[in-house]
C-alpha cells in the first residue's frame, strides 16, 4: 500500500520541529486558549449576557416605553422563568430520593446518623448566618423605603401561625396538591364583644395559596428515599427509576441553563427600563454582592473552624491549609461533585482519612451538604424582600429559614444549578421571582464562593464525624470490657 504523501508530510513536521520551534509553541497556547474558552464558555456567555442587557436597557431607557411594551421586551426572559419553574419540582424530588435511597444501611446505622446531624445544623447555622447578616446589613434598602407601621397583636398572631403553617406543610393531607398549593392562613374579620368601636377583630383562619408546597414534599421525599434504602434488592426497580429520572432532569437543567445568558438579555433590559434611578442598581447589587462575602467568610473562617475545633482540638486553619488544592479546584469548576475526586484523594492521602468515612460522606455531602447555597439562599430573598419593600416577621423568617434549609439541601452540586433552588425559595416566600435578574449580575462569582464553602464543609464534616465515630466506638470497647469482667 502506497502511503498517503500529507501523511508523510506531517510526519516528517512532528519528527523535524524543535520542541522550541516558535510555531509549535504558538500551535500549544492556540490550543490552550481554545481549551480554556472551551471551559469558560457559559460564564463568558453570561458575562456577554450581562453586558448586553445592561446596553439594551440603557439605550431603551429615553424611550418612554409602557407597561405593556416592557412586558413584550422581557417575554424571552420570561420563557427562561417558566423553564426554570418546570425543573424544580422533579429536580427536587428526583435527586432526594434518589440520594436516599443510595444510603447503605449497615454504614447509615453507624455514621450516618452523626453525618446526617452534621449536614442539618451546619446549614441551618449558616442559613441564619445569612438571615442576621441579611437583617444587619440591609443590602436591599434605598433612602426612600419607608418604614412600615406596626400591627401589634395581629403581628404577634401572624408569627405563631406562619410557624404553626410549617408544620401543616410537612404534613401535606394530600401528596398531589401540595405539588401545586401550600397551606396559608388568613387574617379574616370577624365579629367579637371585646372588639373596639365597630365590632370586628382579625382571627386567622386556615387556607390555601398557590405555589409547591417544599417542606410537605421534601418530607415526604426524605422518607420514602430511606425506606427504599432499607428494602435493599426488593426496591432495585424503583430506586434505579428515581437514579435514572434524576440523570435525565440533571441533563434537562443543563439544556435549561444555556439559554439563561440569552434570557438574562431581557430580563436584566427590563429591569433597567422599569427602574427610574439606575445608580440605584449599582448601589444594591454591590452591597448585596459585599453582604453574601461577608456571609460566606463568617461561615468559611468562624463556624466550620469553631465546629472543628470543639471536636478534634486541633488546629482548624493547619487543617485547611491542607485543603488548597481541593478549595482552589472549587473555585475554579463551580462545582461540588466535579471536584470530588480530588476531595477523596487529598482527605484520605494527606489527611489520612477512614475511607468507610470518606466514601459514605463526600458524595453524599456533594448533594446534600450546602451550607454556602444555604446561605446565599436566605441573603437573596431578603435583598429581593428589601428592595420590594416587604417586611419580614419573626414567623416569616424562621418559615424562610426552613425553606432555605430544605431547598439548598436538595441542590445539585453542578454550576448554575442553584438559580431553580433559588425559583424555588422565592416562589414559597411570596417574593416575586422576576428579580432573580439582579442576582444573575454577579452570581458567576458567589457561585464560586458558595462552592468553596460547600466542599470546606464536606471536608470538616469528614473530620468531625470520624472524631466522634471514633469516640463511639472506643467507649463501646470500654464497655463490652466491663461487662465481660463482670
Amino acid at each position: 500500500m502506497i502511503p498517503n504523501i500529507n501523511d508523510l508530510e506531517l510526519n516528517a513536521v512532528e519528527v523535524t520541529l524543535p520542541l522550541d520551534n516558535p510555531a509549535l509553541l504558538k500551535c500549544n497556547k492556540r490550543s490552550n486558549v481554545v481549551a480554556f474558552l472551551m471551559r469558560n464558555a457559559f460564564v463568558m456567555a453570561t458575562m456577554a449576557g450581562i453586558a448586553l442587557g445592561f446596553g439594551l436597557g440603557f439605550s431603551l431607557r429615553h424611550i418612554n416605553m409602557s407597561a405593556t411594551d416592557v412586558k413584550y421586551l422581557t417575554f424571552p426572559g420570561e420563557l427562561l422563568m417558566r423553564l426554570l419553574q418546570m425543573m424544580v419540582l422533579p429536580l427536587i424530588i428526583s435527586s432526594v430520593i434518589a440520594g436516599m435511597s443510595s444510603v447503605d444501611k449497615k454504614a447509615f446505622g453507624k455514621i450516618g446518623l452523626k453525618a446526617f446531624s452534621y449536614y442539618m445544623v451546619t446549614t441551618v447555622i449558616a442559613a441564619f448566618t445569612g438571615i442576621a447578616v441579611a437583617v444587619l446589613m440591609q443590602p436591599g434598602k434605598s433612602s426612600r423605603t419607608s418604614s412600615v407601621p406596626s400591627r401589634g397583636n395581629a403581628e404577634a398572631v401572624q408569627t405563631v401561625d406562619s410557624i404553626l403553617d410549617v408544620i401543616r406543610n410537612i404534613n401535606p393531607s394530600n401528596l398531589v396538591e401540595a405539588c401545586f398549593r401550600k397551606v396559608r392562613f388568613d387574617l379574616c374579620p370577624s365579629m367579637h364583644p371585646s372588639a373596639p368601636i365597630d365590632g370586628t377583630v382579625l382571627i386567622p383562619l386556615p387556607g390555601t395559596s398557590d405555589g409547591v408546597n417544599v417542606l410537605g414534599l421534601l418530607f415526604f421525599s426524605v422518607v420514602f428515599g430511606l425506606i427504599l434504602g432499607s428494602m435493599e434488592d426488593e426496591a432495585k426497580p424503583l430506586k434505579d427509576f428515581f437514579d435514572c429520572l434524576n440523570k435525565a432532569i440533571m441533563r434537562l437543567v443543563n439544556m435549561v441553563i444555556w439559554y439563561s445568558p440569552v434570557g438574562l438579555v431581557f430580563l436584566l433590559a427590563g429591569q433597567i427600563v422599569k427602574v427610574k434611578d439606575s445608580g440605584e442598581i449599582g448601589r444594591g447589587i454591590g452591597m448585596y454582592t459585599l453582604t453574601v462575602a461577608t456571609g460566606i467568610l463568617i461561615h468559611s473562617l468562624f463556624t466550620l473552624p469553631l465546629i472543628y475545633f470543639i471536636i478534634t482540638r486541633k488546629n482548624p486553619f493547619r487543617f485547611m491549609l491542607g485543603l488548597l488544592h481541593v478549595l482552589t479546584t472549587a473555585f475554579g469548576t463551580s462545582s461540588s461533585c466535579a471536584t470530588l475526586p480530588i476531595t477523596l484523594y487529598c482527605m484520605e492521602e494527606n489527611h489520612n482519612m477512614d475511607k468507610q468515612v470518606t466514601r459514605f460522606m463526600l458524595p453524599i455531602g456533594a448533594t446534600m451538604n450546602m451550607d454556602g447555597a444555604a446561605l446565599y439562599e436566605a441573603v437573596a430573598a431578603l435583598f429581593i424582600a428589601q428592595i420590594n419593600d416587604i417586611e419580614f416577621g419573626l414567623g416569616q423568617i424562621i418559615l424562610l429559614s426552613l425553606i432555605v434549609t430544605v431547598a439548598s439541601t436538595g441542590a445539585a452540586g453542578i454550576p448554575q444549578a442553584g438559580m431553580v433552588t433559588m425559583i424555588l425559595v422565592l416562589e414559597s416566600a411570596g417574593l416575586p421571582t422576576e428579580d432573580i435578574s439582579l442576582l444573575m449580575i454577579v452570581d458567576w462569582i458567589l457561585d464560586r464562593l458558595r462552592t468553596t464553602t460547600n466542599v470546606l464543609g464536606d471536608c470538616v464534616g469528614v473530620s468531625v464525624v470520624q472524631r466522634l465515630h471514633v469516640r463511639t466506638c472506643v467507649a463501646d470497647a470500654r464497655f463490652s470490657e466491663n461487662i465481660s469482667q463482670m
